[in-house]
C-alpha cells in the first residue's frame, strides 16, 4: 500500500494541471482542496484566521477548514503567528481562535510551483 503524502507534499507536488480525477483519488480529497483553498489564502495574506478563510470558502467547505488548518500546521506549511482573536462564527460563541501565516517551508513551495508555473508558460 503507498504510504499517504503529507500537505506539504501534496502542495509542493500540485500544479495547475492536476485534474479532478486525481483530486478525486485522494482518500479526502474535499479536505484536500481546503488545503489548497487555505494555501492558496496564505500565499496572499500575509496573517490569517479560520474567520478570513470562511468568508472565501463555500458552506461544504467549512467542515473541513480545522481538519485542513491543523493538517498544514502538522506539516509545517503554516506557523502560529501567536496571536488570537475572536471567532466570529455564531455557533463558537466568539471563543480565541489562531492567527496563521505561511512558514518557511510553506515559502518555499509558493516559489517552487510559482517556478514551475513561468517555466511551464
Amino acid at each position: 500500500m503507498p504510504r499517504t503524502l503529507t500537505p506539504a507534499e501534496r502542495l509542493a507536488d500540485a500544479d495547475k494541471n492536476t485534474t479532478l480525477d486525481q483530486i478525486i483519488q485522494q482518500s479526502e480529497w474535499s479536505q484536500f482542496l481546503v488545503e489548497q483553498a487555505v494555501f492558496h489564502y496564505g500565499q496572499r495574506k500575509p496573517e490569517f484566521s479560520c474567520n478570513d478563510l470562511r468568508d472565501v470558502l463555500p458552506e461544504l467547505g467549512h467542515g473541513y477548514l480545522g481538519a485542513a488548518i491543523n493538517a498544514l500546521r502538522t506539516g509545517g506549511v503554516i506557523e502560529h503567528t501567536g496571536r488570537m482573536v475572536p471567532s466570529t462564527s455564531g455557533p463558537t460563541h466568539g471563543h480565541r481562535i489562531s492567527v496563521w501565516r505561511l512558514s518557511a517551508k510553506g515559502r518555499g513551495i509558493a516559489q517552487q510551483r510559482a517556478a514551475r508555473r513561468e517555466a511551464a508558460a
